[in-house]
């Protein structure tokens, strides 16, 4: 593995030489773009509604009517879309196929399946094109300091080639094979849900008990249960500020993907279940709000107790 420290520049001299094709610009892929291009990258920008796009025009990006015209002489492509079929459709157009540059990186942030990460691979690589899998964490935040963990599948040249780029938008680490960056999303899913849901559980219990939750927190800094988490969702649950960086609904996606993952590896997924469960009722009951509103959904329940 080869985990890397972020920096504010790109320790690469020949980025204004580099044009990067970035598709996908919504709420973390307009902040990972603007760090590219500050960075010194010519980057060539699409969404499906432009209007998105054209938001980067002020920090220098060229704006592209169509994917295909976006990844034309890139070197490298970046996505940042919503699932595998949305990946699917925009690196898989005959169109985007053809105009994509032999020789090109496509570095696939998004979070998919690993057998779809796999497939893109192997179909990329007929037209010349090498890939990487590399889904992050670290939220809108660590999209916008550049301090995002990036979880990379591929091979290991493709990799040291994308890690000048990479460093800009966080701390990339190669963690295996095609897919594996993948893997190692669905793995940081289960673990992120399931803490949101007890920071959520232990929370409650202290305010109905009669504690001061922020208090709490604070009390419960530099002990065993202290987490970013803790403090960063425990925060968004105190202030009741459920706006979306972390979206539920996607949330959800990701352990639905982990557990199809875990059922064919024969693995035992019981957090997972547990998580995407309260996930799936949240979202029926308040929409598609920010994951630490994992607390909404264990206050009705409480109401529906009595």
């Amino acid at each position: 593995m080869i985990p890397t420290t972020p920096t504010q520049t790109n320790p690469n001299p020949a980025a204004n030489e580099t044009t990067i094709a970035f598709l996908g610009i919504g709420l973390m892929g307009a902040r990972q773009a603007r760090r590219l291009l500050r960075a010194g990258y010519r980057m060539n920008a699409w969404n499906r509604t432009v209007q998105k796009a054209r938001e980067l025009e002020a920090d220098g990006a060229r704006v592209a009517e169509t994917a295909a015209e976006a990844v034309a002489g890139a070197q490298f492509v970046v996505t940042m879309l919503q699932d595998g079929p949305a990946v699917a459709r925009v690196l898989l157009d005959p169109a985007v196929q053809h105009a994509l540059t032999p020789g090109a990186i496509v570095v696939d942030t998004s979070s998919i399946r690993p057998a779809e990460a796999r497939d893109h691979a192997r179909q990329l690589a007929a037209h010349g094109v090498r890939y990487l899998d590399a889904p992050v964490s670290g939220g809108t935040a660590g999209a916008e300091q550049g301090t995002l963990a990036i979880m990379c599948g591929g091979d290991a040249d493709v990799f040291e080639r994308a890690l000048p780029m990479l460093t800009c938008m966080g701390r990339p680490t190669l963690v295996g094979p095609h897919g594996s960056g993948q893997l190692t999303k669905l793995a940081n899913q289960v673990i992120v849900g399931a803490t949101i849901g007890a920071v959520a559980e232990a929370l409650l219990l202290a305010r109905r008990g009669g504690a001061d939750p922020a208090k709490v927190i604070a009390a419960l800094a530099g002990g065993f249960a202290d987490s970013p988490i803790l403090r960063l969702h425990g925060a968004r649950m105190v202030e009741r500020d459920y706006a979306p960086r972390g979206r539920s609904a996607t949330h959800l996606k990701d352990l639905a993907n982990a557990i199809d993952a875990a059922n064919a590896t024969g693995s035992p997924t019981p957090y997972a279940h547990l998580t995407a469960g309260l996930f799936d009722a949240l979202l029926n009951h308040d929409g598609d709000v920010d994951h630490s509103g994992l607390m909404l959904e264990l206050e009705r329940r409480v109401s529906d107790a009595g």
